[in-house]
């Protein structure tokens, strides 16, 4: 796996667990406010999520790549 396509796998890896850790832990407020959301969490802690997510990815993108470099799955296609 070169560095663009390495790039490349790991940026959508950290997208999709992204949108699977955005919802972890929102709870919504007491008091909606007028003119805001009654779905809308009350604190999002985005910065917590974002520096969780770049974990995983890299676990999963770590995996991924030995799994890739190993030959155990064949990722390219051969011509005939």
């Amino acid at each position: 796996m070169g560095l663009i396509s390495g790039t490349l796998v790991y940026v959508i890896i950290w997208w999709l667990v992204l949108f699977i850790v955005l919802p972890w832990g929102n709870r919504p407020p007491d008091v909606v406010e007028d003119g805001h959301a009654s779905s809308a969490p009350e604190n999002p802690r985005l910065w917590q999520k974002v520096g969780i997510t770049t974990v995983i990815a890299a676990v999963i993108f770590t995996i991924i790549y030995f799994v890739a470099e190993a030959g155990l799955i064949n990722f390219r296609v051969e011509q005939k």
